[in-house]
């Protein structure tokens, strides 16, 4: 059985590329808004969103009454919020909350939770196992 090194190496690399160049698996569904007149702006795939971040349902809904300064409730696993509120804005903060609270900055890769530590909120990955702390006034 003649194996050299390089042979090895390059058996294993060969193995490792699908899954160093799909580094983008993750998209999340981009929000599903509706206007009723201009009193609400409704979310109707709230919960598939949720579903696809793996965070939980009120963790994402404060963050957003938060960043755009607006009341609104869910309903239905559907997000109704106060007011018409641009689906532009609406598109950033769900893309800075997924900056913040879901992908990891080492490997860039979804597959987080968190995790406290006393009284601070954690970042960790679990594909990589890199850690950092969440400034955040949100409750996890």
């Amino acid at each position: 059985m003649d194996l050299d090194y390089d042979k090895l190496l390059e058996r294993a690399r060969e193995g490792l590329e699908d899954v160093m160049q799909n580094a983008e698996r993750f998209s999340p569904p981009k929000p599903d808004i509706m206007h009723e007149g201009s009193k609400k702006t409704i979310i109707r795939n709230f919960s598939e969103i949720i579903d696809v971040l793996r965070r939980e349902e009120n963790h994402l809904y404060k963050y957003l009454l938060q960043e755009l300064g607006t009341a609104g409730s869910i309903d239905n696993r559907r997000l109704v919020l106060q007011g018409r509120v641009p689906e532009k804005k609406i598109n950033e903060r769900i893309k800075s909350y997924i900056d913040t609270f879901v992908v990891c900055q080492e490997c860039n890769r979804p597959d987080t939770s968190f995790q406290r530590a006393g009284r601070t909120l954690n970042l960790s990955c679990e594909a990589c196992g890199a850690k950092r702390p969440i400034r955040t006034n949100l409750i996890a």
